[in-house]
């Protein structure tokens, strides 16, 4: 098959729903309806983080950046992938598709590194909860989030020039709902050892490397927890992290099924349903078992209804 260049390469067509025939109304629906809770949801929880003092603190400082980055991730991508299953196939220009590309990439990096500053914020309130207000202060705080922005920004672009870099062959049809790093790579022609070895690298940096942390600060919290004689006291420092190790679970189980293969394993139809569940389902995810798992969170919940009840009546 003949080669395109960045330079004439016209774009890419998505395919991604296009075997589903009659069923693309309904998954519109679906998907759809997902979409609608999912913004709802995330926005609502930043606007009551920010209107509530008693959730003025680093947790849910972070859990609101959180929900940002989940509800920016998503705005690059279902929106287009709705368009597609309304009017079917379409199409994506070359730099439209490195640019979904690039911040599909980089708010999925910055999950991962905020989720890990949240794994800290959980070992220093639980392992020394008489520091907690000395070490999470403002500054520090600021300086985490303003990072994990920055870094997730960097590892995006890192993985957005090593697969546009490559020339693509004639066939230009994503079996894909949008511009994610496997299906484009299938794509190019030529050797693409190099490309695979450097995504490959990235990702276990972004992944491997958060989640390393993530996972020395559950040890440290685990072991502080077994030290605690009451098994009420065991119960209520585990249900601070509860929420934060679910999300963490799902979060990284799809992203490492997604991210850390060869491109020799890549199942189109598999693929496309973790990322369905990548993209649709764990951003929801996010609101709801920390609205369903967390007292103070379904306070302000209240109390916001409440308010905006009293405020009409």
């Amino acid at each position: 098959m003949g080669q395109t260049n960045g330079t004439s390469w016209r774009g890419f067509v998505f395919l991604g729903f296009s075997s589903f025939g009659g069923l693309q109304l309904l998954l519109f629906a679906l998907f759809l309806s997902l979409y609608l809770i999912t913004l709802t949801s995330n926005v609502f929880i930043i606007i009551v983080i920010r209107l509530d003092s008693h959730l003025h603190t680093p947790m849910y400082l972070f859990l609101a950046f959180l929900s940002f980055s989940e509800t920016c991730y998503t705005l690059g991508i279902i929106p287009r992938m709705l368009s597609g299953l309304a009017m079917g196939g379409q199409t994506i220009s070359y730099v439209g598709c490195a640019t979904q590309m690039f911040f599909s990439a980089s708010w999925a990096c910055t999950n991962c590194f905020l989720l890990a500053v949240m794994g800290f914020d959980r070992y220093v309130a639980i392992c020394a909860p008489l520091h907690y207000a000395s070490c999470m202060n403002p500054t520090l705080c600021a300086q985490l989030i303003g990072t994990s922005f920055l870094s997730g920004y960097l590892f995006g672009l890192g993985m957005t020039l090593v697969i546009f870099r490559l020339s693509f062959c004639s066939s230009h049809e994503i079996q894909h709902f949008f511009c994610d790093t496997p299906p484009v790579l299938s794509l190019a022609c030529g050797d693409t050892g190099l490309s695979e070895l450097g995504i490959l690298i990235l990702s276990l940096l972004v992944l491997l490397v958060s989640f390393f942390f993530i996972a020395i600060s559950y040890a440290y919290i685990l072991a502080a927890i077994l030290r605690i004689p009451s098994a009420d006291g065991k119960k209520k420092a585990f249900s601070t992290c509860a929420s934060h190790l679910t999300v963490v679970i799902i979060h990284y189980g799809c992203a490492s099924f997604m991210y850390l293969r060869p491109k020799a394993s890549y199942s189109l139809e598999r693929d496309q349903l973790i990322a369905v569940t990548y993209t649709v389902v764990t951003p929801l995810l996010n609101p709801i078992v920390y609205s369903l798992r967390n007292r103070a969170v379904q306070t302000a919940l209240r109390n916001a209804f409440r308010g905006s009840l009293l405020g009409k009546g």
